[in-house]
């Protein structure tokens, strides 16, 4: 027997999921929505339909790609749901051109079909664009009109069919739930019991989920969307007969640098603007969807403001000069959903099982956001990694209400705009600042916003460094992409962490305490590594889901017999190690565990270099040799009279420690280690030149290097598996997987010495798109650009690959690593370096 399952919404992405699990041998599923089925009323009632495939992000990407291949499948009297008249992105501005080949680099990268035209192939393909308008054009020919009204309606019939009950016009009135777990759904008309409930609400999702008392960080936002009167040239054409989505044989416009997209409606254009001012919506003032819903009216489509789009329809003149024959006929401001980083809400809540949420989804990627929703309630996991888009990625200051506001309305004014990678945040910013954040100011740090905490990433003081680096250390002329938000100050401070000392802020990463006497097994259940080890070791290990794939990483440090502190990567860690906790202490009282997140309330100086052990015994009396404290352990200490932990541990790949401490001490501990440091060449060093070091040493990147798609074999972490450990989540079906995998992470050198790559660009072998790039950066050590990348398993070191980076092919080479101590020997101990420098290459 399945699980008694309650879906609310029955739009496209409610909908899609009961078509999903049904597919998969789920049997008891109930559909509730608060509008008629014949037309509910959601987004998807008024959606314009264009599914533009190609995105930045490889998970986006994917879920598109399914989207449009579930609508093509789902036919009635031979017409399927997906109108694949294909996508043109056109360039107006220099900029744009530029632009639209690091997003071909991205369809190459994510295998979609794509091409990049010139001005004079855009007025061919499409006729009506000003000539004098157009520098050049993206065609993605699979692109298209998705259907969405149409395939809702055909995917209710079929389900219907299948055992699904549909319930209409029947609003959510609460969520009920015992001991953390949700147990119904109330309505006016009773209680319907559920062991899993899945929002699909979509901008009502917020009044859903409060209902549960869950935070769902979702705005909804107006947006504006108009049709104009009759286009000569498009008149008196049979396909203008066909039903809305059919009566369009061009391909879909976008038009981003007057942020505008453009698509038929048989004699009609259809015209989408983002360019007004944001026009916030609270669901709840809405009121319920009334019983009869019509095309003109709907709580989804709200009244024109003529107003807003003047600027838009003097531009898609200019732009369409036959539009000049026509008026604005009909407009709306139409609701979609907006979140705080522009991504989708999937997931278990973080504090009641069985309440999962599929919101913020636009019609592009509902069905493959249906998919993933489905094979994590069937078989624990999506096929594709959906980490960036779990409900439980924000931290507790990104969950607030002025955030989400704040954030959602700017990623609707930025939805267009040409973002640089490394582009920090505007606002809000200062919402968490480290204990070390006066200190960085003065020696005026450049800051990025990472999780609300304010990063240095390298610092101004060190500018008057740049004078005294070894021309072998001194850094290369970048191309004007890759320069952007970057300094040549990260070169001295790589070059004083391999050669001198320097102090680094590590507060920012997450820090959560394990504790009790089901702490042990707990964390050997869950991951790789054997954490029944001494206190005072450190593991680094993997979790793994049940297919055997990494769902992160993390540092274990035993402090004490029923103490662990964890090194993680993200809020996401903290939920599902908390409620595999929460689970355990339920099924067995005796082996009680807690989780308790700590970053805040601590922080963290990294010091490395190979003079940090003249710094450290400065300034305490306690043993920080090798023989007290070996790499990869920990032990309590006083330095300058401060408790500190420290952690023999590095990022970097030098000697040296992670020192924490309560947060009342870090200036103060901050300025013990920089006073006593300064006669030994110590500098601060932020995280442009800790991405650099990472990589020389080969260090992975949860999140960005591997991910959930990845296994420990593929990405070269097979190493944190403990071989004799008995049992732990997803070793049966590691040990089914292949140790000569099929692709393989691996690391790229630029043969010319300084071309400059940022990440996600296409890389080539033999001519043939056949993997990405994943993290970049120049390596100052080695003097050479570093790559890492996802390549098919038979390219071997030595051989010779490319790198597209905005139309132009780099050639790179597949290198053997680490790049930096492959025998380890910096990390182990302490060697002090004479200045004046002598080049580092020749020491490797």
């Amino acid at each position: 027997m399945s699980p008694k399952t309650v879906i609310i919404g029955a739009g496209i992405v409610g909908t899609n999921l009961a078509d999903e699990l049904i597919s998969r041998g789920w049997n008891d599923i109930t559909v509730i929505e608060q509008g008629p089925l014949n037309l509910p009323g959601g987004s998807t009632s008024h959606a314009p339909g264009l599914v533009f495939q190609t995105n930045g992000s490889k998970t986006m990407t994917q879920l598109a790609q399914y989207t449009v291949q579930k609508l093509s499948s789902i036919e009635m009297d031979g017409q399927n749901c997906f109108n694949d008249v294909g996508g043109l992105e056109i360039a107006t501005t220099l900029e744009r051109v530029e632009e639209l080949k690091r997003k071909y680099g991205y369809a190459k990268s994510w295998g979609i079909k794509a091409r990049l035209l010139s001005a004079e192939e855009c007025v061919e393909m499409y006729p009506y664009l000003n000539k004098e308008a157009v520098l050049g054009g993206l065609h993605t020919p699979n692109d298209g009109l998705a259907l969405a009204a149409r395939a809702t309606q055909l995917l209710i019939e079929r389900t219907r069919q299948a055992g699904v009950k549909y319930l209409e016009l029947t609003p959510v009135t609460g969520i009920e739930q015992t001991n953390s777990h949700v147990t119904g759904v109330t309505t006016p008309n009773g209680t319907i019991p559920a062991d899993i409930v899945i929002s699909c609400a979509g901008f009502w999702g917020v009044e859903v989920g409060a209902m549960a008392g869950v935070s769902i960080p979702l705005l909804p936002l107006a947006h504006q969307y108009a049709k104009t009167t009759t286009v000569p040239a498009l008149a008196n054409r049979e396909i203008n007969t066909l039903p809305n989505g059919r009566n369009a044989i061009l391909p879909i416009l976008r038009h981003q640098d007057q942020d505008l997209y453009y698509r038929e409606h048989g004699e009609q254009y259809g015209i989408g603007y983002y360019g007004h001012r944001p026009m916030p919506v609270r669901a709840a003032d809405l009121g319920l969807t009334p019983k009869h819903v019509d095309e003109q009216n709907m709580p989804s489509r709200l009244k024109f403001t003529a107003e807003d789009f003047e600027p838009a329809w003097k531009a898609s003149q200019e732009l369409l000069p036959a539009l000049r024959e026509t008026e604005v006929a009909d407009g709306f401001n139409g609701i979609f959903s907006f979140t705080p980083d522009g991504g989708p809400l999937i997931g278990q809540a973080p504090s009641l099982d069985g309440f999962y949420v599929a919101e913020a989804v636009w019609v592009t990627h509902s069905a493959g956001v249906a998919r993933a929703i489905a094979e994590i309630l069937t078989i624990g996991a999506s096929q594709i990694d959906v980490a960036e888009c779990e409900l439980s990625r924000f931290e507790e200051i990104q969950l607030s209400r002025e955030y989400v506001d704040e954030t959602s309305q700017q990623n609707f004014v930025e939805i267009y705009d040409i973002l640089h990678p490394l582009q920090p945040r505007e606002s809000p910013r200062n919402l968490r600042l480290s204990p070390f954040h006066t200190r960085q100011r003065e020696l005026g740090a450049f800051f990025r916003e990472v999780g609300g905490w304010e990063q240095p990433s390298w610092y101004e003081a060190n500018a008057e460094l740049l004078k005294s680096l070894p021309n072998e250390w001194k850094p290369v002329e970048r191309d004007a992409w890759s320069a952007r938000f970057y300094s040549p100050i990260a070169a001295v401070e790589t070059w004083k962490t391999r050669n001198a000392v320097a102090i680094y802020d590590m507060t920012t990463f997450h820090r959560f305490e394990v504790f009790g006497p089901g702490a042990v097994s707990l964390l050997q259940r869950l991951s790789t590594g054997d954490v029944t080890v001494r206190p005072g070791s450190i593991t680094y290990t993997l979790l793994l889901n049940k297919d055997g794939r990494i769902r992160s990483d993390i540092f274990a440090s035993r402090l004490d017999t029923d103490l662990f502190q964890i090194g993680a990567n993200s809020a996401t860690d903290l939920v599902y190690l908390s409620r595999e906790a929460r689970h355990q202490s339920q099924r067995s009282p005796s082996q009680w565990t807690q989780v308790r997140d700590i970053t805040g309330s601590t922080c963290c100086i990294g010091l490395w270099g190979p003079r940090s052990f003249d710094v450290i015994k400065a300034i305490t009396t306690d043993d920080f040799s090798n023989n007290a404290l070996p790499y990869m352990h920990v032990k309590k200490a006083t330095i300058a009279g401060i408790p500190v932990t420290a952690l023999r541990k590095s990022y970097v790949g030098e000697f040296g420690w992670e020192i924490q401490t309560s947060a009342e001490y870090g200036q103060r501990l901050w300025d013990a280690i920089f006073h006593v440091g300064k006669p030994h060449g110590l500098t601060a060093a932020g995280r442009s030149a800790f991405n650099a070091l990472r990589l020389e040493k080969g260090y992975r990147t949860f999140g960005t290097d591997i991910t959930t798609e990845h296994d420990p074999f593929e990405a070269g972490v097979s190493f944190a598996i403990a071989d004799k450990k008995e049992d732990y989540v997803g070793k049966a079906a590691l040990e089914r997987r292949s140790k000569k995998p099929i692709r393989r992470l691996q690391c790229l050198t630029i043969n010319d010495g300084h071309s400059m790559v940022l990440g996600k660009e296409p890389v080539y072998y033999n001519n043939q798109a056949a993997g990405y790039v994943t993290n970049a950066a120049f390596g100052f050590t080695i003097r050479k650009p570093i790559a890492y990348a996802w390549l098919p398993g038979t390219v071997v070191e030595g051989e010779t690959v490319e790198i597209e980076y905005f139309g132009r092919k780099i050639q790179a080479t597949v290198t053997s690593e680490p790049l930096y101590d492959a025998q380890m020997s910096r990390l182990h101990e302490s060697t002090p370096i004479l200045e004046p420098q002598k080049p580092l290459k020749s020491r490797l």
